[in-house]
């Protein structure tokens, strides 16, 4: 019996196939991913790739949990969908916060993320050129090495502003309560 494919959980399996090319993988902060060529992603259940893969992540898209009926309204207006066809360079971000920060309640935590961070209004000032979406990993049933993933697809041309994107959100107090951080750079593969 094959398993049902599930629009929620999606899976990032790193090795010798796929539509990614993997640039680079750098550790920020912590322990970093072994080196792999190749990156595929999809629904969880969607065939995998032939060949034994490297590392595998998984993570659910969830509920916005830090983001005001505002804000949510003002990123479903301006936020692009995955896969234009100029988007041909992507990053995937893996991030596992600290105990202290999962300690705090959950207005704790939104007051860091929103009001002293600005997060959200700081990804808003790169859309529509950077699309990106949010993988939760925590609360799965296979642990995971990472609490979230976010995958950013991008022009070439907005490399820059994607570089400014990252440099922005990590000076921010939020940032002080990430323990791991990966950043694995990709490209698409001509077709």
């Amino acid at each position: 019996m094959t398993n049902p494919v599930s629009l929620r959980l999606s899976t990032f399996v790193a090795g010798t196939e796929g539509p990614w090319k993997i640039q680079e993988i750098r550790s920020l902060r912590g322990e970093s991913l072994a080196s792999a060529k190749k990156l595929s992603t999809g629904p969880a259940g969607s065939p995998a790739p032939a060949l034994p893969a490297i590392w595998t992540l998984e993570g659910v898209t969830s509920n916005e949990r830090y983001t005001t009926r505002q804000e949510k309204d003002e990123l479903v207006a301006i936020q692009p969908e995955l896969g234009r066809p100029e988007s041909t360079c992507a990053a995937l971000i893996p991030i596992r916060k600290n105990a202290s920060w999962w300690a705090m309640t959950q207005d704790e935590r939104h007051q860091i993320f929103a009001e002293k961070s600005h997060h959200t209004a700081i990804g808003m000032k790169y859309l529509p050129a950077v699309a990106r979406k949010l993988y939760h990993c925590r609360d799965l049933a296979q642990p995971q090495p990472y609490d979230f993933i976010t995958w950013f697809e991008f022009a070439p041309s907005e490399s820059d502003s994607f570089d400014r994107l990252l440099a922005e959100l990590r000076s921010q107090p939020e940032w002080s309560f990430v323990e791991r951080e990966t950043e694995i750079r990709l490209t698409r593969c001509a077709a």
